[in-house]
């Protein structure tokens, strides 16, 4: 076990970090206005534009895959990283806007009126009044996001396969250790994931519930 332990390769947790890493930050930009959107959005298509949001969270990995796969065929992206981040902003698209959405849409609606009233633009809002408030569900979001990315594994094999030090990440490197029946690299790979992602769900629950604390207070 120690030899195993010392001989380790971490390269695929490094790359399923980095992965997560960029695509969470990819993510944040790019949902933090639609989200906003959403939230303040009356308009009749909004159901449809949710809806579209949450395929990925329904469609399986495999299908999601499949139709990315084709389209990259055309640009020349598939097995490589940049692939996989363009995959997976894709797979992790409504982990990253329902939370924040939800969050947005909690807000005392006071608030956002006063700060309207006071001459500032919807952006200024979002920025300066909105998102400060929002904090919970601002690191739910990025979280989840995160870890979700560092969990993938059906968008990634179809899209990036396992090229070692491109394309292998963590999970890739679990299905591939129990295809090969090396069950004890298996174990250990997989141990890291489940304490990685049991203390990152914890660090989430606790600070949501001392910002509660807090709140209640007030």
């Amino acid at each position: 076990m120690l030899e195993t332990l010392k001989n380790l390769d971490l390269t695929p947790f490094i790359l399923s970090f980095k992965l997560a890493g960029i695509t969470t930050l990819i993510l944040f930009f790019i949902s933090l206005p639609f989200a906003w959107y959403l939230s303040q959005s009356k308009s009749k298509f909004k159901p449809f534009l949710e809806a579209l949001t949450a395929l990925p969270i329904v469609l399986p990995p495999s299908f999601l895959g499949f139709y990315i796969l084709i389209v990259f065929v055309e640009i020349d992206l598939n097995f490589s990283f940049t692939g996989l981040v363009v995959a997976s902003c894709f797979y992790s698209l409504p982990f990253m806007v329902q939370p924040l959405q939800g969050g947005f849409e909690g807000l005392n609606k006071n608030m956002l009126e006063a700060s309207y009233i006071a001459g500032k633009s919807k952006m200024q809002t979002l920025f300066h009044v909105a998102l400060p408030n929002i904090r919970p569900a601002l690191l739910t979001a990025l979280i989840i996001t995160f870890s979700h990315t560092v969990g993938e594994f059906g968008v990634i094999l179809m899209i990036g396969g396992s090229i070692p030090g491109e394309t292998k990440v963590a999970s890739i490197a679990i299905y591939e250790m129990v295809d090969m029946m090396d069950y004890g690299k298996a174990h250990i790979y997989s141990a890291i994931m489940l304490g990685i992602s049991f203390v990152v769900l914890l660090l989430v629950y606790v600070f949501n519930h001392s910002q509660k604390r807090v709140g209640g207070l007030k």
